[in-house]
């Protein structure tokens, strides 16, 4: 495979929005994303579906789908999901961005409904949605169940953003002007790219628009890369760092970020805690749980605890079947930080 190879021409009329498929280790669901891009009731846009060294057939799979001008496919060396998506946001020209993971759908008036709201007021930095998610979970869900954010529920603050009670879907839509501005993604956060985003743009000023209907859906599936908490855990701290560095000193979300920050790292020392007590470290592991069990509560853990002081070895597989258990599906990553470890521990 060459460094670069793109295919097609760009589409004959002037998109009004860039929808970026980045398409690694799903060729197999790929055509499924793809339908319901065809499937949308606004047809101004424009396609790049990016192979970032996949190690199967991407080229295989869209290939049914170049024969519409409005798609295209770039296959580059692997660089990660934010190079593949910042390569190929700049390998298109529409002033908006739609994001829509190769193993994801959108429901026919997503874009429709996105694009209107995004030209429709200058001051919303981005449009996320409600979704439906599905795949490796106990039951499907709709990824947002409450109120979004602290004012009127459709649209957020940075501080929203920023503690999650405004949560944002990964198939969203911004400006591409607000994406250059900000640099793009960063390449060097290896979790929570995401949110590193959101919260950038974000920090430009104005407001999250949100759309209290589900028009996309989210697919979760075994390996998706947010198996593990204390990953997530990692990147949302280095969000929350970056944020605080890039904000005035008597910026108000300042004691809002020193107490996330705080939050986070109690949440990790639990993650860490957990594996200590699964890897064998038994009596230092249990040590540590103790200390941070605060943020877990409830009468199994209050058993759980009292049967881990007589019989500790029972601990490890005890821990050890709830992670399992618990490593899909056990809420929506959009709540806030506690309140996602509190259901992935319940």
């Amino acid at each position: 495979m060459s460094e670069v190879a793109l295919s097609n021409a760009f589409p004959p009329i002037q998109p009004r929005v860039a929808v970026i498929v980045p398409a690694y280790g799903v060729a197999h669901l790929l055509g499924e994303a793809l339908d319901s891009l065809l499937a949308q009731t606004f047809t101004a846009w424009e396609c790049l579906v990016i192979d970032d060294g996949a190690p199967d057939d991407v080229a295989g799979a869209v290939a049914p789908y170049l024969s519409d001008p409005r798609i295209r496919f770039l296959a580059t060396a692997n660089q990660g999901v934010s190079g593949a998506r910042n390569t190929a946001i700049a390998a298109t020209s529409a002033p908006l961005i739609a994001l829509l993971d190769g193993d994801d759908r959108f429901r026919p008036d997503y874009l429709a409904r996105t694009v209107a709201a995004l030209e429709g007021d200058d001051e919303v930095r981005l449009v996320t949605v409600n979704a439906l998610i599905f795949g490796a979970v106990p039951h499907e869900r709709h990824c947002f169940e409450g109120k979004q954010g602290t004012s009127d529920g459709l649209s957020g603050s940075l501080a929203d953003v920023l503690d999650r009670s405004f949560g944002v879907y990964i198939g969203t839509t911004f400006r591409r002007a607000d994406f250059e501005r900000i640099g793009g993604f960063d390449t060097a956060m290896a979790q929570s790219e995401d949110f590193d985003l959101w919260v950038r743009l974000m920090e430009l000023g104005g407001r999250a628009g949100y759309i209290d209907t589900v028009l996309g859906e989210y697919r979760v599936r075994p390996n998706s890369a947010s198996a593990h908490a204390a990953r997530m855990l990692l990147g949302n701290i280095r969000v929350y760092e970056k944020a605080r560095a890039a904000l005035p000193a008597d910026a108000p979300e300042q004691e809002l970020l020193t107490r996330l920050l705080q939050q986070s790292q109690q949440a990790l020392d639990f993650e860490y805690a957990v594996d200590r007590v699964v890897e064998g470290d038994i009596q230092r592991g249990l040590s540590e749980l103790r200390r941070v069990k605060a943020l877990v509560s409830g009468p199994v853990w209050t058993w759980s605890f009292a049967l881990w002081r007589v019989f500790p070895s029972l601990a490890g597989p005890m821990l050890a079947w709830r992670r399992r258990a618990h490593s899909r599906g056990a809420g929506s990553a959009d709540m806030s930080l506690i309140a996602s470890l509190s259901a992935l521990w319940a």
